[in-house]
């Protein structure tokens, strides 16, 4: 069983400053964990009067080992 987290410019490692350097660090880390990048793509988001924005999102997945969850 496999299980997946999404990685975001608003996740918690970018404290509000998103930059290459910090995503590197955080990738880095969550592979630490067994996480591997399983998708990388941008996706437009709606905003406040009509303006949009880009931001980053990166699918991560690893075996969960055994732990399954109900839903």
């Amino acid at each position: 069983m496999k299980e997946y987290k999404v990685l975001t410019q608003k996740d918690k490692w970018f404290s509000g400053k998103f930059d290459p350097e910090r995503l590197e660090s955080a990738i880095n880390s969550y592979a630490k964990q067994g996480w591997v990048v399983k998708a990388a793509f941008s996706a437009e988001i709606p905003g406040f009067f009509s303006t949009k924005r880009e931001e980053a999102i990166i699918l991560l997945e690893r075996d969960n080992n055994g732990t399954y969850f109900n839903i």
